[in-house]
């Protein structure tokens, strides 16, 4: 385990922490939950964070394992975790070539401190298929070789990187409170309301990110 290797995981998991399902989760719980939001936010946070490290955990494990079992394995996993990369990446890069309207959400009916845990697992394992840096990060893992105990604590770390920007809205509506409300409508207002706007730049700066990554997939 080496201090590149924590860095390039740290970094990848910042990125990943950039997910505007999981903001907008908080945020509009925080605004709109209709009991007690701080401990539902809390409680989605956990959820959201368990499912990270849990699918980490099972796939750092048990991808090592089939790795020393398959003599190729190490090398599978790498074109796998690249591939699914690049197409992630070539989808975003093709949706941002047309205007999206983006459509207003709110929080199921049953929505409560008691099924906020289950809310954050649900939302979050529908979203990490398209989490690249995620899969990035557990083939960097089993490829360096780290031993369970040291693979299982950096999952751990990545899954609290992961939700950082939802436990810094939690912080702000905690001890803020009054003065951050107009802030937070601001921004659920910014990701729910309106029209994603077409950007060819930043579809043909994602193609050439997803072609290198796909190059990386092709030859690893």
């Amino acid at each position: 385990m080496t201090w590149v290797l924590i860095a390039g995981v740290g970094g990848l998991a910042l990125l990943d922490s950039l997910n505007p399902a999981t903001i907008v989760a908080i945020t509009m719980i925080l605004l709109t939950g209709p009991r007690r939001p701080i401990l539902s936010a809390m409680a989605f946070v956990t959820g959201a964070a368990l499912t990270v490290f849990t699918l980490g955990a099972v796939l750092f494990v048990s991808a090592g394992a089939a790795a020393e079992v398959v003599s190729d394995g190490i090398g599978w996993l790498r074109r796998l975790a690249f591939g699914l990369a690049a197409v992630a990446l070539f989808v975003s890069a093709a949706r941002r070539l047309r205007p999206r309207p983006r459509q207003p959400i709110s929080l199921p009916v049953w929505f409560s401190p008691a099924t906020a845990l289950p809310l954050g697992v649900m939302m979050t394992g529908a979203d990490l298929p398209n989490a690249f840096p995620y899969f990035i990060a557990i083939e960097r893992l089993i490829n360096a070789e780290v031993d369970t105990i040291t693979g299982l604590a950096v999952v751990a770390g990545y899954a609290v990187i992961y939700c950082l920007p939802c436990l810094v809205l939690l912080l702000a509506g905690r001890v803020l409170h009054e003065r951050i409300q107009p802030r937070l409508q601001g921004l659920f207002r910014r990701l729910t309301t309106g029209t994603s706007p077409r950007s060819v730049p930043a579809a043909i700066a994602l193609a050439v990110l997803g072609i290198g990554v796909a190059s990386i997939a092709a030859t690893a």
